[in-house]
Formats: structure tokens, C-alpha cells, sequence
């Protein structure tokens, strides 16, 4: 293992992912600041909280205080929450401010949340299918949406990071994520009725504990450089078998491997090889 951090900033601490990530920090025993556009109290596992935006450079430079690594959480998460122009520019601004200020601090890691939706089919206007299954890390992206595109830039902003400061940068490309009553069985049971409305997920989710545990392993395991890296749950939320569900809404899609049963159509081999992730939590009907 790489050296644990002494102290971790949270971005986006409030949100679900963040109020998860404080939590596994508390029971590592790593202490945490946490940055968030406000506090609406109740954050436990931070024993510093500023308030303001992870785009602000000033505020970002304040909460960096004493910390050696970084998970940024923040994001606005769909492009149906705001105005394209405040999804693309906020996400993007916070992402590069983060980064250049923690690398100008001289922190030497940092996680940043991406998600699956850079592939592009999640919130396209169109239905999309993607080039081969299971998707991996080298998928051609299609991204016709402002947060596909903040997080496809994103990204590039990381692996310029990792560059531009010798830090070592992970990108998790999160899908659908949840936790205990977050809902996960009303999704199952959409997708029972109505296979289609998970197809642009692939049908894919992971709870929240184990995608903070993903940030918690990007953070301290021996890699260095950049990586993007999908995390999923290894099985799908649909009770319909894989197989069948991408021969009907994913036609004639390039089969690279076999996915028998409730197969998350994800290759997940590189956060296994790279972070040691195996997602802890399933979904089981």
C-alpha cells in the first residue's frame, strides 16, 4: 500500500458520496476537512468544514490546510439541474481549481468523481448504443450532453494535472450510486416492468460505501500517474438476464466476452488489477 494520508479534503462533502467517504475516513481513523457549497449540518467525520465553492480558488486554497490527499466529490450531477452552461463551466471550473490548487500545495494525490455518463449514453437526446460490450476504459465516448462533457473534460483536466505536478490522479467513473434506503429495490422493480429505462445505465449501480471505498483505494494503493477507471457493482439491478436485456435494447452491439446471468456488461478488470476494488455491498432481489 502506498502511504495512508494524514488528512483528506472532501469535496462535495454533503452530498451522498461525500457523507460516505467522511464515514470510511472516520473508521480508517484519517482525519477530514470538508468543503461544501453550504452545511446543512449533520456532516460527522469532518473535523474542519468550510463552506464555499470548490471553483473558488481562495476558498479552495483555505481548506487545503495541512491536507495531503484530495477527493473531489463536487459536481453538479445531472444536466437536468441547472442551465448547460452552469452544469458544463461549474463542473469543469471546480475540477481544475481543485486540482491546480492542491498540486500548487503540494498534495500528491487526489480521486475525482467521474461517472459512467461520459460514455455518452445516459442523458444523449437519442438512443446510443455503445461500440462493444462489456464496456471498458478504451470505449470510443458519443457524448451529446453538458455533464457527459464536463466529466470527458474532467478527466483530460486530471490527467494534465498528473502531468503538471507529478501527482498521481484517478478519475472513477461512477454509475447509479445508492446505499440503505436510497431505493435501489424501486429501481429493480422500474426496471422489471420497464427493461428500457436502465438501458442507458447499462443497468448498472453501486452502493455508495463501496464506491468510497474505491476513492479510498485509488488514494493509497502503489500507482502513480493517471487512470480513468469504471467501478461498478459486478451484477446489474434488472432481474432480466443480461444477455437478453442487450439483445433487445442494445442490438447488434459487439459481444467481447460472455455475460452470463445478471452480468454487469462492465469489464471490471482494471479496478481489480489497479485499486484491489471489489464491490461489498450487492443488490440482491
Amino acid at each position: 500500500m502506498a502511504e495512508v494520508p494524514r488528512r483528506v479534503l472532501v469535496t462535495g462533502a454533503a452530498g451522498r458520496l461525500g457523507r460516505a467517504t467522511l464515514g470510511l475516513l472516520a473508521s480508517m481513523g484519517v482525519a477530514a476537512t470538508a468543503l461544501d457549497q453550504r452545511d446543512p449540518g449533520g456532516i460527522s467525520g469532518a473535523d474542519r468544514i468550510v463552506v464555499g465553492s470548490a471553483g473558488d480558488p481562495e476558498t479552495v486554497r483555505a481548506a487545503l490546510a495541512d491536507v495531503d490527499a484530495v477527493a473531489h466529490l463536487a459536481a453538479i450531477p445531472a444536466p437536468t439541474l441547472d442551465t448547460p452552461e452552469a452544469v458544463y463551466c461549474g463542473n469543469t471550473r471546480a475540477t481544475f481549481v481543485v486540482l491546480e490548487e492542491a498540486g500548487r500545495a503540494g498534495v500528491t494525490r487526489a480521486v475525482v468523481a467521474s461517472s459512467l455518463s461520459v460514455l455518452g449514453l445516459p442523458w444523449a437526446a437519442r438512443r446510443l448504443h455503445p461500440a462493444y460490450v462489456p464496456v471498458d476504459e478504451a470505449l470510443p465516448l458519443q457524448i451529446e450532453d453538458p455533464y457527459g462533457l464536463s466529466k470527458q473534460a474532467d478527466e483530460a483536466t486530471a490527467a494534465m494535472m498528473a502531468r503538471r505536478h507529478g501527482m498521481t490522479v484517478v478519475a472513477l467513473r461512477f454509475p447509479l450510486l445508492g446505499g440503505p434506503g436510497d431505493k435501489f429495490a424501486d429501481t429493480a422493480a422500474r426496471y422489471a416492468v420497464s427493461p428500457e429505462s436502465g438501458a442507458r445505465e447499462l443497468w448498472t449501480y453501486l452502493d455508495s460505501r463501496d464506491a468510497a471505498l474505491a476513492g479510498w483505494q485509488a488514494l493509497t494503493r502503489p500507482i502513480t500517474g493517471y487512470h480513468a477507471i469504471f467501478v461498478t457493482a459486478p451484477t446489474t439491478l434488472a432481474p432480466q438476464p443480461t444477455e437478453e436485456l442487450l439483445g433487445r435494447y442494445h442490438p447488434g452491439v459487439e459481444r467481447r466476452s460472455p455475460l452470463p446471468g445478471r452480468t454487469a456488461p462492465v469489464d471490471l478488470a482494471v479496478a481489480a488489477d489497479l485499486l484491489g476494488f471489489a464491490a461489498r455491498h450487492l443488490y440482491t432481489p
